[in-house]
């Protein structure tokens, strides 16, 4: 749990849950039953049951058809699954969710688009409905190695597709491509520097409209953020429409570690806004990400009298809306830039005495925290500076989380273990693993090294990072967790670390409820536990493995109450209003292509 106080109320409730249960009480009448499904538990490997009763948005009764249908009263909702795998709903442990909510409905993406012909067409064809004075922007979550042509756009493309309209194009943390438009509207020219970032300049003198991170990506967020806005109104329709994007993914529950340009509390405004009205259908746990470079002790000392660990907000779902923590940019001196593009950063000297002070009043203050460490060198250091803290003020069972870890050694595994931590993994390497490779060459260890972190009974969680390097499909992480291959099919890991269906589920539902402090509530669909779950298409235990990264849901089922059905589902489900503004690619295209 975040904390001992939601470690306590965790196992009341669940105490009491399961006595009420047991007694079967009278009241006790289900409030869902679905039926006829090969329901996977997921408390172990291989229990599949084929009915499971909801009542007051938990777990009732899990069982044969024969069985929970005695749960039945002339008020229950009954769903056949028509013989369909069902499984917990999936949560993702790292991922921008409400940053994304904000721009969800001016992005065009082209996340899970197979070729570059199709996504310049889709360029062209948005930017004929864009208004003047708008922006075209595909914001990450794609990369070369999923197109049939296996390489980016050029700008000669990018130009020829829209000449008319302002485009920015985020490819990565590594290189930003403005069209001609773009350029004269953001009035780049010679003088335009950037710290850490190059704007390329042509024999002339002129900017190509090509941006390169070396290797901060400051140069790419400070231009994402001069282009346009949605207001207000428009900000609260692209937040409902993508955490329902998110359920016809599967996914139920989020944990936002912040992010770049991502101000608290004026960036939370409108998730929290539909948080107490009831209407976010992910159960979002955040993490507060220091934003002014030299100053992030002092806004911890801020938010440490505005917010606290555990505060939900949601009208309706416990853990619906709930502060968590500090992080995942702790201090910006220990950031370490995961851009393949270009050589490892070295964190600077001053990077421990910025640090520590942070770690030791969130300890102090029991807040959890998570730290951004791509490479083992960061991590060395990072873990020195908890480890100090710790002889000090020890952490007794407060959890922290390392991020990402790619380069990550056995002994630093060890050491995160004896502090109580845990790791949050995702599946950058599935859109990088190429560009890692040509850079330091075939690698036999695997990155992150999550078979390693099994074996030491680690906690982990699954997720994907996303909006802007990855995609925020859980899919591709499950797909690439369970063959260790990257977006244009290329094996990056040896054959024994590849992980079983099993073990992905499982660390992208219990594993990653561990990082929100939520395992014993969430992540298992037995008695007790929250009522999050999804049925899907396929089986997702036998199907061909190269058909999971296409997954989605059918049907998805957040606190007992259905939130997306496709198909014969989508009655059952709640309608949204019409994406707006209502030239939003989203509107159009929608999110991930996969259909």
């Amino acid at each position: 749990m975040t904390s001992s106080t939601r470690t306590a109320r965790l196992a009341i409730a669940a105490a009491v849950a399961g006595a009420f249960l047991a007694a079967g009480s009278a009241q006790a009448q289900a409030d869902l039953i679905l039926t006829n499904g090969k329901i996977a538990t997921m408390a172990r490997e291989g229990e599949f049951v084929q009915a499971l009763a909801v009542k007051d948005g938990k777990v009732l009764a899990t069982g044969t058809n024969a069985r929970i249908l005695k749960l039945k009263s002339a008020a229950t909702q009954v769903v056949d699954a028509g013989g369909r795998t069902v499984i917990p709903g999936l949560n993702d442990s790292h991922l921008h969710v409400i940053r994304e909510g904000l721009n969800y409905n001016m992005e065009l993406r082209w996340d899970g688009v197979t070729s570059l012909k199709r996504a310049l067409e889709m360029l062209k064809e948005q930017a004929a409905r864009t208004p003047d004075g708008a922006w075209v922007k595909v914001v990450g979550g794609w990369n070369e190695y999923q197109f049939e042509e296996k390489r980016l756009p050029t700008l000669e493309e990018i130009n020829a597709a829209v000449p008319d309209k302002p485009v920015f194009i985020l490819y990565l943390y590594g290189l930003g491509f403005l069209n001609q438009k773009g350029i004269q509207t953001l009035g780049y020219d010679r003088n335009t520097k950037y710290k850490d970032g190059e704007v390329e300049l042509d024999a002339n003198g002129r900017p190509t409209g090509k941006l390169i991170a070396k290797p901060n990506a400051l140069i790419l967020y400070s231009t994402l953020a001069k282009t346009n806005k949605l207001g207000r109104d428009d900000q609260v329709n692209s937040t409902l429409h993508f955490y329902r994007e998110l359920n016809r993914l599967g996914v139920t529950s989020a944990i936002d570690a912040g992010g770049g340009f991502q101000n608290y509390p004026d960036d939370y405004g409108v998730s929290l806004q539909l948080a107490k009205e009831g209407k976010l259908t992910v159960r979002t746990s955040y993490y507060l990400f220091a934003q002014r470079a030299g100053k992030e002790l002092e806004d911890f000392q801020r938010w440490l009298g505005m917010t606290h660990p555990d505060k939900n907000d949601h009208m309706f779902y416990a853990n619906g809306f709930s502060a968590e923590g500090g992080g995942e940019n702790l201090v910006a001196s220990a950031a370490d830039f995961e851009n393949f593009l270009e050589p490892r950063p070295d964190l600077p000297q001053a990077m421990e005495a910025d640090l520590e002070p942070v770690v030791a009043l969130l300890v102090k203050n029991r807040w959890p925290f998570r730290l951004h460490a791509t490479y083992g060198e960061s991590i060395d250091r990072d873990l020195a500076v908890i480890e100090k803290v710790n002889a000090k003020t020890p952490l007794r069972g407060l959890r922290f989380i390392i991020d990402h870890g790619e380069t990550m050694t056995d002994a630093q595994l060890a050491r995160i273990k004896r502090l109580g931590g845990g790791i949050a993994v995702q599946d950058r390497m599935h859109f990088q693993g190429e560009a890692y490779w040509k850079r330091y060459g075939e690698q036999a260890r695997q990155m992150p090294p999550i078979r390693k972190m099994l074996d030491l009974k680690l906690p982990v969680g699954l997720g994907t990072d996303g909006t802007r390097v990855s995609s925020y499909n859980p899919w591709p992480s499950v797909y690439w967790a369970v063959t260790g291959k990257t977006a244009g099919g290329m094996p990056i890991w040896q054959g024994r670390d590849v992980l079983s269906r099993f073990e992905a589920l499982k660390l992208i539902t219990t594993g990653s409820a561990w990082m929100s402090g939520e395992e014993k509530v969430k992540g298992t669909l037995k008695r007790g536990q929250y009522a999050d779950f999804v049925v899907l298409p396929e089986d997702v235990f036998t199907v061909d493995a190269e058909r999971i990264k296409r997954m989605e849901s059918v049907l998805t089922v957040v606190n007992g109450k259905v939130v997306y059905g496709a198909g014969a589902f989508a009655p059952l489900a709640p309608r949204l209003p019409a994406v707006s503004p209502a030239w939003s690619p989203v509107a159009t295209y929608g999110g991930y292509q996969n259909r």
